[in-house]
């Protein structure tokens, strides 16, 4: 098995764009020179040896269970655009590159699977109808947030080209569909919005900003107001705008959309992360509607939540939630995780929470 590229070489090769995006549209998402990036020094060794290899297996697992066409998911998430991008972006963040090194081919057949997904109906809108039983959108915020990442990677001209024409109508599409209240939800409609379709919106974005693309500052103004709308008084994040109790996946989220979008620092960032401390993994109590009724999704969202917090809280959170994946791992022989979507979205979420600390997404970084 080749070792994948070291964390310098694969950012150096990756993030050449971020570098120069002063000044070219959204303030809301440049980054301030005051606010030090994540560069994975305070992680060292976070990434224990137990972890190392329950990730080598769930990537093993990953790689011997992708389809002969390139996708991700189990039964009637066969195809599913969303599971699909999460598991090559999983690859991603071990530092496998498409088309480099043992694993290189499951990303880039995984890349070449999302772009043949552009609805012939709807320009820029990356969904398979067959394989997506619920919240379209979903599949399209995490298709074009991978389509965001892996932007600049590609060596073939034919497929750069391809690649960079689809992200920027995906970019185009969700922009045009944000709804009046700033959100996003199901379909790509402007109607009502939910924080759970928002976030893979504004992240997705966000990642777009990233590679170079240019995303206006009102759309991420809207998106900021629509994100603070949904918070009540406990510091939780509300499902909607409209009510509903706060919850731990909803919360997740909600500190993270505001992170994509700029906003690193405030009272409701602040009182959003004291809020996700109450849910912190490998305790012995755990309220019904706590974190195990959308475990992965809102772990995805609440360990980088924390990482891009800092420290005390960061040091406190991935130890707790690392130790807590090694131990789930361990239920299962095959490498994978379980997860009522299916084992693919399962495992893939995993290797995400667990690799963090590579530092190799560019989404990561402030």
């Amino acid at each position: 098995m080749s070792t994948p590229i070291n964390r310098r070489r694969f950012l150096a090769r990756s993030s050449v764009t971020f570098l120069g995006l002063a000044g070219a549209g959204a303030a809301s998402l440049a980054l301030d020179a005051r606010d030090k990036l994540p560069d994975g020094a305070t992680s060292k060794d976070m990434i224990t040896p137990a972890a190392q290899r329950c990730i080598d297996r769930g990537l093993d697992y990953l790689a011997r269970c992708q389809h002969d066409d390139g996708s991700f998911g189990e039964r009637q998430y066969k195809g599913n655009v969303a599971i699909t991008s999460i598991a090559g972006l999983a690859f991603m963040a071990g530092g496998h590159q498409p088309g480099r090194g043992a694993k290189g081919k499951v990303v880039l057949d995984a890349l070449k699977f999302v772009l043949k997904q552009e609805d012939p109906k709807k320009a820029g809108f990356l969904h398979n109808p067959n394989a997506s039983p619920h919240g379209p959108m979903y599949g399209h915020g995490f298709a074009t947030l991978f389509l965001a990442e892996i932007h600049g990677m590609i060596q073939g001209k034919e497929l750069r080209e391809e690649l960079s024409d689809k992200l920027k109508r995906a970019v185009d599409l969700i922009v045009n569909t944000q709804n009046g209240e700033g959100g996003w939800r199901y379909l790509p409609e402007r109607r009502d919005a939910d924080i759970s379709v928002t976030i893979c919106q504004i992240m997705a974005l966000r990642a777009a900003r990233n590679a170079g693309l240019q995303v206006p500052k009102s759309t991420v103004d809207k998106c900021i107001e629509y994100v603070k709308n949904c918070q009540d008084n406990t510091g939780g994040f509300r499902y909607m705008k409209q009510g509903g109790p706060p919850a731990f996946a909803r919360t997740a989220a909600g500190v993270v959309a505001l992170h994509s979008a700029g906003v690193y620092k405030g009272r409701e960032v602040e009182s959003g992360l004291s809020y996700l401390m109450n849910y912190k993994p490998n305790q012995p109590f755990r309220a019904a509607t706590g974190p195990d009724l959308h475990y992965f999704y809102g772990h995805y969202y609440a360990a980088q939540a924390m990482w891009t917090a800092g420290e005390p809280r960061w040091s406190e959170w991935f130890p707790a939630i690392r130790d807590e994946l090694v131990s789930r791992s361990r239920l299962r022989d095959d490498g994978s995780w379980a997860d009522s979507i299916c084992s693919h979205y399962a495992t893939a979420m995993a290797c995400i929470i667990l690799q963090i600390p590579n530092n190799y997404l560019a989404i990561l970084q402030k």
